[in-house]
């Protein structure tokens, strides 16, 4: 165990750029963005007369607000702190997708396999520590940065509101920001399941291909879709070219990519249920849980087992030597 904690941690001072930097900056570009946005609406504001705080509007409208009216408020604020971690999340995939693709071919092509192998360091146990960085510690880092970034964004909205005459300490208290930061923690889990089967290909990939893992990655599944499709057209064969584009083509190329495991049941993702009431939260745990319960999730999981141990069979025998 202690070995396998050391690998993971080579991979994150290899990747650092990836992993850390790339949600911390953008959430921080975020960030940076919002606040000129919020300046560019006071300085409009004040050039057309616009003054909230002077007149006591928007406090009176927050005095008369009922229990429904401010937990909507309050639902606002969480979605403010949610937004910081939609961008992040694209951002993510991203790293993850092409963290996976040059994983295991980015040490033959510069040799550094030999040196690794040389050590008693099982292959099972590299692939393995790919796969954690991959799917566990990239999305924890970036959980992070981004309830950091909540957190900053729902403190600028409070303080913009409250130049205006609004209790910043009220708007504070209709947020959620620990369920928020539990719902967002709790996904994790079901994110390692759901992207198994694209990290497996992808790993599979980088594993086997000689040169230019990422055309084979792509392409292969994609041909293929398009191959179906035309046996569909020419009336050749009654293939299911829908369902492969969506459970193949889709589902093994963007896994990495959060979110998809909303689609893995039946039933609209946006009636969610919030205090009993319909609302958008979307990062619910028992809406994203509710992906475990299906067999969509774990026949994923079984046939990405199945390719990372094809990338483990892959990385003991070729070294391109």
């Amino acid at each position: 165990m202690k070995t396998f904690l050391w690998l993971v941690k080579r991979e994150f001072w290899e990747h650092r750029g990836g992993f850390l930097w790339a949600p911390v900056i953008t959430g921080g570009v975020f960030l940076l963005l919002n606040l000129m946005g919020i300046i560019t609406a006071e300085v409009i504001g004040a050039r057309h007369g616009v003054n909230f705080g002077a007149s006591g509007e928007l406090r009176n409208v927050m005095s008369q607000m009922d229990a429904g009216d401010m937990s909507k408020v309050g639902m606002a604020l969480d979605v403010a702190m949610y937004s910081s971690m939609a961008i992040i999340t694209v951002v993510l995939g991203f790293v993850v997708f092409f963290y996976c693709l040059g994983a295991l071919y980015d040490d033959r092509r510069d040799r550094s396999i030999l040196f690794w192998k040389s050590l008693p360091i099982s292959d099972t146990s590299t692939v393995l520590s790919k796969l954690v960085s991959a799917t566990v510690l990239a999305p924890v880092i970036a959980v992070l940065a981004g309830i950091a970034a909540g957190f900053a964004q729902l403190v600028m909205v409070a303080i913009t509101l409250s130049f205006h005459g609004v209790n910043v300490w009220q708007l504070l208290t209709l947020a959620h920001p620990f369920r928020v930061m539990g719902n967002l923690l709790g996904y994790i889990p079901v994110y390692v399941l759901w992207a198994l089967p694209s990290a497996g290909w992808l790993l599979l990939c980088s594993a086997w291909a000689r040169t230019k893992p990422f055309l084979w990655a792509v392409v292969l599944p994609v041909a293929s879709g398009l191959l179906i499709s035309w046996f569909g057209i020419m009336g050749l064969f009654n293939l299911p070219a829908s369902w492969f584009w969506k459970e193949i083509v889709v589902r093994g190329l963007f896994s990495v990519f959060p979110g998809g495991s909303f689609t893995a049941y039946n039933g609209s993702p946006h009636a969610l249920t919030i205090n009993g009431e319909s609302g958008l939260d979307i990062m619910n745990l028992s809406r994203s849980w509710a992906a475990v319960a299906t067999p969509n999730l774990w026949i994923g999981v079984v046939i990405g087992a199945g390719l990372i141990a094809g990338a483990i069979w892959f990385r003991r025998w070729r070294d391109d030597s």
